[in-house]
């Protein structure tokens, strides 16, 4: 197996199209196209089934995918292992983070883990949970973080746990329930869910790695929720609860106690997810991202402190 091959023939897997696939590794679609007749022709067997708009593997195909993917990842292990013991070395960091709190947590440790890392290139890589994981087992990301349940963890994918993060109640300051919040109080004060049944909620996409919990707990509330907008972004909540819209729920990281108008609440439940950072089991973890993967650990410990 030649290993400039296998990444040809992955790549255009991942891609689901030649065309796409020949603009990633910045040859020609021809050039891509004679390399994959190649080894058809080599190999007796088509790999992938061709149409206008889609190139999908045969199952001869998946068997040749499995072991080129192995074989590459054996090289990148080897590559890894080599870049711990030579220091100077010129290596790559592939990082990926979700929207909003990534973008704020890559921007504080970036600065600090370049200047102990300047051989380092970093690409950074805002995307969802969902693309996280694809990006994880196809390789093209060596680490990302994300909150999510244990329940969401992916098989082949290895999760360290950084920290748990509990999930609040945030209704508008002026709303009537809100005359039990207290914002010298040490703890936040706990409400039932049940309370504010009647009121209409943002919450955030269905395919959201939080809303899994929330639908749980207004299962066990025992009502549906009257949903006047969902989103992916905490701080369009944090908005439309500040304007007195509706009612929603924050994760800790977002929770201001010193904002006037919005009041925190608990929930007798407790719900909580864990902030992680996630890496294929298979791949070895470098020392250059182990050292990325500590500072962004302890920016999260630093930053969610209530």
């Amino acid at each position: 197996m030649d290993v400039k091959q296998l990444e040809y023939i992955t790549t255009i897997a991942r891609e689901e199209s030649i065309t796409k696939a020949a603009a990633k590794l910045f040859i020609t679609q021809s050039a891509l196209n004679q390399q994959l007749l190649k080894l058809e022709k080599e190999l007796g067997t088509p790999l992938f089934i061709r149409g206008r708009n889609f190139c999908y593997p045969t199952e001869a195909g998946e068997i040749y995918l499995k072991g080129a993917r192995e074989v590459l990842t054996i090289k990148e292990n080897t590559y890894h292992q080599l870049d711990d013991l030579v220091d100077n070395r010129k290596s790559l960091l592939r990082v990926g983070f979700t929207p909003t709190r990534g973008i704020d947590m890559f921007t504080k440790v970036y600065p600090n883990f370049h200047r102990s890392h300047v051989n380092v290139t970093v690409y950074p890589f805002e995307m969802s949970v969902k693309e996280q994981h694809e990006g994880l087992r196809s390789g093209t990301l060596d680490l990302a973080f994300a909150t999510l349940t244990p329940r969401q963890y992916h098989s082949g994918i290895a999760y360290q746990e950084i920290m748990d993060e509990e999930i609040y109640l945030a209704i508008p300051s002026r709303h009537p329930l809100a005359a039990s919040y207290q914002e010298n109080q040490e703890n936040l004060p706990t409400l039932d869910l049940a309370k504010v049944k009647e009121e209409p909620f943002v919450l955030l996409h269905q395919d959201s790695t939080q809303r899994p919990l929330l639908d749980e707990l207004f299962a066990k509330a025992d009502f549906t929720p009257h949903v006047l907008f969902e989103t992916s972004s905490p701080r369009t909540m944090i908005s439309m609860i500040e304007m007195e819209l509706c009612c929603g729920f924050l994760p800790a990281y977002y929770v201001d106690r010193k904002n006037e108008k919005i009041a925190y609440f608990a929930l007798p439940e407790r719900p909580h997810w864990k902030v992680v950072a996630s890496y294929q089991k298979q791949r070895y973890l470098n020392k250059t991202a182990k050292d990325f993967l500590s500072l962004a650990a302890k920016y999260w410990h630093e930053t969610v402190t209530i």
